[in-house]
């Protein structure tokens, strides 16, 4: 059965559908009940629903909104269920934030920026350049500065980032992440993996990571 996408506003979810966006959430890797969710509704603009047939498969909050000038595709919690199509899923919501963006934003590189806690979340990545963190680079002092603004744009507390690593310290709540296991984790890159070696996510802790969409990776959004 194929994929429905829907991007709506976040103030026109009903109570129905946040109680299903919380049953995604209870068999995935973070539990965020509805009242966490609701919070969500009033920190974000945009939410995607992916459902097949009635059945909702993954969802995402996120804004349009330009950081100093430069436009960006922010995506805040965002949840996947643990079927055999949550790389379609997955695809889904990414490609439809393009399709935003293309109209938001035309002729123009964005910046996409979110928050992980398990490797299989870089899968969101596959069409960026210029991801960081990434194995065998160093942030450079831009790159830094850029990890800095979206963790003060996600409301990370600032003690507790650190802009080397790009990593957050958890304060024991639930991190607030892209939340997306794949299907194959033993082809990801095993320094990427790395990187989350010494996370806690059942702490809080995660990695805020960014890349570049080009505009001519855009239009193919169209």
């Amino acid at each position: 059965m194929a994929l429905d996408v829907t991007t709506k506003d976040c103030t026109a979810l009903s109570d129905s559908e946040l109680a299903e966006m919380a049953d995604i959430c209870a068999d995935g890797g973070h539990c965020y009940e509805v009242g966490t969710l609701s919070k969500q509704v009033e920190q974000w603009v945009l939410v995607t629903l992916v459902k097949e047939g009635n059945l909702l498969r993954g969802f995402s909050f996120s804004t349009l909104e330009r950081i100093g000038g430069t436009p960006c595709i922010l995506i805040g919690v965002a949840s996947i269920r643990r079927t055999s199509k949550r790389d379609q899923v997955l695809r889904a919501i990414v490609g439809d934030n393009f399709r935003r963006a293309l109209m938001a934003f035309p002729d123009e590189d964005v910046l996409v920026g979110t928050r992980m806690s398990d490797p299989g979340a870089i899968e969101s990545f596959k069409l960026l350049t210029d991801i960081v963190p990434r194995p065998g680079h160093k942030a450079s002092g831009e790159e830094r500065a850029w990890g800095r603004r979206l963790a003060k744009r996600f409301g990370v507390d600032p003690d507790r980032y650190d802009d080397q690593s790009f990593k957050v310290t958890g304060d024991g709540a639930e991190p607030l992440v892209l939340d997306h296991e794949s299907l194959k984790p033993e082809k990801l890159d095993g320094d990427f993996v790395a990187f989350f070696d010494d996370l806690d996510a059942a702490q809080g802790d995660c990695l805020v990571a960014c890349g570049w969409v080009m505009a001519e990776e855009l239009l193919k959004h169209g």
